[in-house]
C-alpha cells in the first residue's frame, strides 16, 4: 500500500478502513492530498469496499465534501460501495443540509457500518 500522510488505513476484513489525521479538513493543499490518497486506495491499491470513520474530525470544508463524492463516483465505477461512520453532529448537519445524507450511507458507529456491509 502507497504511503499515506492524510489517513491511516485498515482491513476488516474485505473492508477498508480510513480514518482521518486532521482534526480540521479546511487547507486546501491537504485537501487535494487527501482527495488524492483516497483516490489512490480506489485506483491503485484496487480498495472497492471502503468506510471512512469520521472519529475526531471536528471540522471540514465543503471542498473536503466535494472529495467525498468524487470518491463515491470512483466506487461506483468499479461496482464498489462506501459507507461514512462517526460524523460529529455539525459535520452531519452539513450532510444533511446539502441532501449528502441522501447519497451517502451515514451509521453512527463502525461496528454498525462494518455490519451494514454485510445485510
Amino acid at each position: 500500500m502507497s504511503n499515506k500522510r492524510r489517513i491511516i488505513v485498515s482491513d476488516e476484513g474485505a473492508i477498508c478502513v480510513v480514518r482521518f489525521v486532521d482534526k480540521k479538513i479546511v487547507d486546501s493543499a491537504s485537501i487535494e492530498q487527501l482527495g488524492e490518497e483516497l483516490n489512490s486506495l480506489v485506483l491503485v491499491d484496487k480498495k472497492s469496499v471502503l468506510l471512512l470513520n469520521f472519529e475526531g474530525v471536528e471540522f471540514m470544508s465543503s471542498a473536503a465534501l466535494n472529495k467525498m463524492i468524487s470518491l463515491n463516483s470512483k466506487l461506483k465505477a468499479v461496482q464498489g460501495r462506501l459507507k461514512l461512520c462517526n460524523l460529529r453532529a455539525e459535520i452531519k448537519e452539513v450532510f444533511t443540509i446539502t441532501r449528502l445524507d441522501r447519497v451517502f450511507d451515514i451509521r453512527k458507529t463502525e461496528p454498525e457500518a462494518i455490519a451494514a456491509f454485510k445485510l
